[in-house]
């Protein structure tokens, strides 16, 4: 592993100190008064102190660093494991270590950048179009994912001869036609972005980023809005409804160049010599969307006519709907609020597709619109273990096969086809023996009604003979005698008013004469008139 071609080129201190070549991706350290050079990726780590500056390197054979083919060939060689410096400058140490992890950093990234770039399939090269053909073009755009840096810079989207190339002032992408799989373009209605998506058969790198979906886009309105002088806003405020219906005017003048953009692109994809790439921009239907959680927040998944997307939250969602096998809806039962949605790809090497916690007020849409897709669902009230069923599946795929494939999810169906089994194992009866246990049923229908008219029968007679039993006198006569058994006396009125007779004439003793007046004073003035 070289680091300076020439011996010369090594630069040369006025002190013996360590010191960090970027350029070079090297550390130089005074080792018997020679600066000796170290590439960066034989250095673990740096560290340091007030006074000390300690370098561990890497050696063959540790579990970190294990052996290679240069280190096996070289089973004799010694190696350094760690060395140590000390210093007067507590400064220059810690600078030391700082430019050490800066450099570090730089070479590990710009690594795995090129090891990512080796697994790239080889693409054919843009063709630029000339100017007097003016390509298409979309200024003010912004890219995602984003360029390597801290600050997004704006670029402009072309559209060439045979794709798209992207570029800023110090960037610069290329997207061709044969590698796009899906277009889309999304018109910003309740978002604050328009954005055109492209979804690729084979990975791209955007900055050091490697990346199948790339997407350029425009806020419509601005994130932060000013507080102005801190006064209360107002339905009436003229300045208010001026700036809404500038944003109103700025997203509709937007949206019009997306899609007069969209459109021009489509005239060029129907060209014949992009016929057999079958593209065309397709537009999410909003009508049939519905909430969902694909990654780890929630978002706004919307069906297109061949995909089912999610464009605005990163990481993206876009799944061909070409691709699916099956969907299962789990969690599905009485009182849930939500469920959860599981796409089943035709490769059954591929992961299945969680979309969790989706609203059970969208349940019956999704059905709907996975009707009109010819897509089979399935319910379950349990969430399944998907990579398990899979790999049996895989395993031997004829059994699965033979056992019905994925009629196993269908609980519904085997509930039916288990009862229509039980009445099946009754077996069948000829005629005749239906036709003498219909007579046996009529038979005994018959001997039940005659039995019932024979007790409504021996009902009445029984109530006829009480009623016909006792009178009235003889009702009251037992009545009376109960009463007195129980110590309670209730007399006529006429023995009430001969005991009350008896009383009067002992009360007041004396002569006939004064006994006929007293009776004729006591007597009603009928009668006595009569005796007068």
């Amino acid at each position: 592993m070289s680091v300076y071609k020439n011996i010369n080129d090594i630069p040369q201190p006025r002190d013996l100190m360590i010191m960090v070549d970027h350029k070079s991706n090297a550390v130089l350290l005074p080792i018997y008064g020679i600066m000796v050079p170290f590439n960066v990726t034989t250095i673990r780590t740096v560290l340091g102190n007030q006074n000390t500056i300690r370098i561990i390197f890497n050696v063959p054979g540790t579990p970190l660093n294990p052996h290679d083919s240069n280190s096996l060939k070289n089973q004799d060689a010694i190696y350094i494991k760690e060395v140590s410096f000390r210093t007067k400058d507590s400064k220059h140490s810690s600078q030391v270590v700082q430019s050490f992890k800066t450099l570090k950093r730089k070479v590990m990234s710009l690594e795995s950048e090129r090891a990512e770039r080796t697994s790239l399939v080889t693409q054919e090269k843009l063709k630029i179009a000339s100017n007097k053909s003016k390509p298409l073009r979309l200024l003010n755009l912004w890219i995602r994912p984003p360029f390597s840096g801290r600050k997004k810079i704006r670029g402009t989207l072309e559209a060439h001869a045979n794709g798209f190339r992207y570029s800023t002032a110090n960037d610069r992408v290329d997207v061709l036609f044969a590698n796009i799989k899906h277009a889309f373009v999304q018109p910003a209605e309740k978002e604050m972005t328009t954005l055109l998506h492209f979804h690729l058969h084979n990975h791209i790198m955007v900055g050091t980023k490697k990346t199948k979906d790339v997407q350029f886009y425009v806020e419509v309105r601005d994130v932060v809005q000013s507080l102005g002088s801190g006064r209360r806003s107002s339905a009436y405020d003229l300045d208010e409804i001026d700036e809404e219906q500038r944003e109103r005017d700025r997203k509709n003048k937007i949206n019009m160049e997306f899609n007069h953009f969209a459109n021009r692109v489509n005239d060029i994809w129907k060209l014949p010599q992009f016929a057999s790439l079958d593209l065309e921009f397709d537009q999410p239907l909003r009508e049939l969307g519905f909430h969902g959680v694909p990654h780890k927040t929630s978002a706004f998944i919307i069906p297109t006519s061949s995909c089912l997307v999610e464009l605005i939250e990163h990481p993206f969602l876009v799944v061909s709907l070409s691709e699916i096998e099956i969907v299962n809806l789990e969690r599905v039962g009485f009182g849930q609020r939500s469920f959860d949605m599981v796409i089943i790809f035709k490769d059954f090497k591929k992961d299945v597709y969680r979309i969790d916690s989706v609203p059970t007020s969208s349940l019956e849409g999704i059905k709907e619109w996975l009707d009109t897709i010819d897509i089979k669902y399935y319910e379950s009230k349990l969430n399944l273990n998907w990579r398990q069923i899979l790999k049996t599946i895989t395993d031997d795929p004829q059994s699965f096969i033979d056992d019905g494939g994925w009629e196993f999810l269908n609980l519904n169906g085997s509930d039916s086809e288990s009862g229509g089994s039980e009445e099946s194992d009754k077996g069948y009866e000829p005629s005749d023996v239906e036709a003498e246990s219909e007579s046996e049923d009529e038979d005994s229908e018959s001997e039940s009604m005659m039995e019932s008219e024979d007790e409504e029968e021996e009902d009445s007679e029984q109530e006829s003979e009480e009623e016909k039993g006792k009178t009235w006198d003889e009702l009251e006569r037992e009545a009376t005698n109960a009463d007195r058994e129980h110590g309670v006396e209730f007399d006529s009125e006429e023995e009430r008013n001969r005991r009350k007779m008896k009383a009067f004439g002992k009360s007041r003793p004396g002569s006939s004469g004064g006994g006929g007046s007293s009776s004729m004073k006591n007597m009603p003035p009928s009668k006595r008139s009569k005796h007068r």
